[in-house]
């Protein structure tokens, strides 16, 4: 990632921010979306006990790679170069993925995935330093094998992973590429007290940075085994005072201070606090369903679909624009990676660690990998998510 690539990006955020307060003070709509996320399937070879989509009966249709490309190219046609963070599921199992990756960085489009590591072998880390990627999400839930393997329910996926991250960085390293890998670690009663722990082990992989969020409530395991209760407050308050007082130290953890300091409220369940409205997912956001449906919030119905008008009318539907509202004024809690609140303040801190963690990685490649040891600090079996 260049510095270059981040102040074109910053430009149109920092227009964005001009138009969200336009748009906050008057009603004036010149919004337009800046953070782009796509879900190409819910399909997933993992079973994480936070989540349902291995476990849904059906799945919602899935674009091809060509409808997919005519979506991405709407979208430049809109707003010009932007990036796009791609999910699942798991990306990486649907067929021609790495090839729609490809495509966008042939066509001036900055692309990032977020996978579990399951399929970073040699030859799909190669394909994905082809693909040139804006950057790289593993999610990752605890720095020992036990944990993470219980949470995701694969008992070899956490040296899987490992080695994955290992193939990829030897892949860009040797072809003097500078991309972040970021670690992704969802946050539960199991894994919670080890996050000052996976900060060593993001740094020990030879990863960019850390960025986590909460579960939410979803599966029966997040209500009878992983949410954080009442009895755990207070240990769960020391590891976010220890998680700002590593950050502080110019530790490698992207979350801004606000969703750091919001996370036992979060378990809480308690409404988002003035600081943090209003909510501008509304403004800013372009989610697209594996079907083509786009959402500015998965807690709101779709705005349009992308099959079927462009992505400038699909903005500025009458739909959209009673979504748009119905949002800013909506007072849930959310500490969700992409919905959660960030200021062009925390966005530009965000850009530094990476680059700081970029700078700090182009040494040499630690080899031999080695999982920490738990700290003893775990719950239960002391285990954890994906």
């Amino acid at each position: 990632m260049k510095v270059s690539t981040l102040a074109r990006l910053a430009f149109k955020h920092t227009y964005n921010h001009v138009a969200e307060e336009l748009y906050l003070k008057t009603g004036q709509d010149a919004t337009k979306p800046v953070t782009f996320y796509g879900l190409v399937n819910e399909r997933c070879n993992v079973k994480c006990r936070y989540c349902e989509y291995w476990r849904l009966p059906n799945y919602k249709d899935e674009m091809s790679i060509e409808e997919w490309q005519k979506a991405l190219m709407s979208i430049k046609d809109f707003v010009g170069t932007y990036s796009i963070s791609f999910s699942g599921g798991e990306p990486f199992i649907k067929p021609g993925f790495l090839d729609l990756m490809a495509f966008c960085s042939a066509n001036g489009i900055h692309s990032g995935v977020t996978t579990n590591g399951s399929a970073l072998t040699k030859k799909n880390a190669a394909k994905l330093v082809d693909a040139k990627p804006f950057n790289l999400c593993v999610s990752v839930d605890a720095p020992n094998a036990e944990t993470h393997d219980y949470l995701r329910g694969w008992p070899t996926l956490f040296q899987k992973l490992s080695d994955g991250i290992q193939y990829v960085r030897e892949e860009r390293d040797r072809r003097g590429m500078d991309f972040p890998i970021i670690i992704k670690t969802t946050v539960n009663s199991k894994n919670f007290r080890m996050l000052p722990d996976m900060v060593d082990w993001v740094k020990k992989v030879g990863a960019t940075a850390l960025n986590f969020q909460p579960i939410d409530r979803w599966t029966k395991e997040t209500y009878d085994e992983l949410w954080v209760e009442e009895p755990e407050y207070d240990d769960l308050q020391k590891v976010v005072d220890k998680m700002m007082e590593l950050k502080r130290q110019g530790e490698p953890i992207m979350n801004s201070d606000l969703v750091i300091s919001l996370m036992v409220k979060h378990f809480r369940e308690e409404s988002a606090p003035p600081e943090s409205m209003p909510c501008r997912v509304g403004m800013r956001d372009f989610f697209i369903r594996t079907n083509g449906d786009v959402e500015v919030c998965f807690f709101y119905p779709a705005i349009g679909n992308i099959k079927e008008n462009s992505a400038r009318e699909i903005w500025y539907s009458p739909k959209a624009r009673e979504i748009r509202k119905e949002t800013v004024e909506c007072d849930k809690l959310c500490l969700y990676t992409c919905l959660s609140q960030k200021t062009i303040t925390d966005k530009v801190k965000m850009g530094l660690v990476l680059l700081k963690g970029q700078k700090t990685h182009s040494q040499p490649l630690i080899t031999n990998i080695q999982p920490l040891e738990p700290t003893g600090t775990g719950t239960g079996t002391g285990v954890g998510v994906g």
